[in-house]
């Protein structure tokens, strides 16, 4: 079960850190993520690889945990939002539901809960 302190240096590097090293830093060897009802992606290096790709895209990420968060024992549900600003200058804003299931200080599985109409990016010269 992992400790308020983790929570918080958790919460406090996806808000600081580019994601990928988040992952190599919290994920546990074998962590699943899963997008909606999508398949899980399995293996903390695969989950790395895929933050790294889509990383790659984005000339900025910016991430902002709403509190609360909620933990009962090994179970945790952050509430989170995401700017992207993209390489082709458009930008996309995002909110999510990260349910996650720790072993200890790592997490072993998480899902993240979103509506996938938020991808659609906007441009940032029209706004």
């Amino acid at each position: 079960m992992p400790t308020k302190a983790t929570i918080e240096n958790f919460i406090k590097a996806v808000e600081k850190e580019p994601h990928d090293r988040v992952i190599a830093q919290f994920y546990a060897e074998d962590a699943s993520i899963q997008e909606n009802q999508n398949t899980p992606r399995v293996g903390r290096e695969n989950l790395i690889k895929n933050e790294e790709g889509m990383l790659s895209k984005a000339l900025s990420v910016h991430s902002k945990c709403v509190r609360p968060y909620f933990q009962i024992e090994n179970r945790v549900v952050i509430r989170w939002r995401f700017q992207f600003e993209w390489k082709d200058n458009a930008m996309t804003e995002i909110e999510e539901l990260a349910y996650q299931e720790w072993q200890g200080d790592k997490i072993k599985r998480e899902q993240f809960f979103y509506d996938p109409k938020q991808f659609v990016p906007k441009n940032k010269t029209a706004s």
